[in-house]
């Protein structure tokens, strides 16, 4: 999981190869661990053609929304998880609304909610077992 803080006037395109840069190696599989996902669903806010050029150099399929599409693309099967994940960081009060003016203080309680999230979802998987 890769989280970043900006603000809120800042356009989604600006941000998305930074995000991506900042995913770590995902362990699994014998061998080289991957670090970069294989596709990378969107919405129409993440449409460009450099950030698409910029998606293929990497060998990233990028499956965003065209602009002036018809909605039911089929997109939402797949980000409901980024909403759900996006939901469960609202429970936190300090993450719903934004108390602290500095960016670094604001950051470090989003890391926090990032680790209680991956704990709660790491819990459950062992529950299962």
């Amino acid at each position: 999981m890769a989280v970043s803080l900006t603000g809120g006037n800042r356009n989604d395109i600006t941000e998305m190869i930074p995000l991506l840069d900042a995913i770590p190696p995902v362990r699994g599989r014998r061998g080289r661990p991957r670090r970069r996902p294989r596709e990378l669903y969107g919405d129409r806010a993440y449409h460009s053609r450099e950030g698409r050029r910029e998606l293929r150099r990497r060998g990233i399929q990028a499956k965003i929304a065209w602009p002036k599409s018809p909605q039911g693309s089929g997109l939402g099967k797949k980000r409901w998880v980024v909403e759900r994940t996006i939901a469960w960081l609202h429970h936190y009060r300090r993450l719903r609304i934004r108390y602290e003016r500095r960016g670094d203080i604001h950051e470090a309680f989003l890391a926090i909610g990032c680790s209680l999230i991956c704990l709660k979802l790491l819990q459950a998987r062992e529950s299962c077992r």
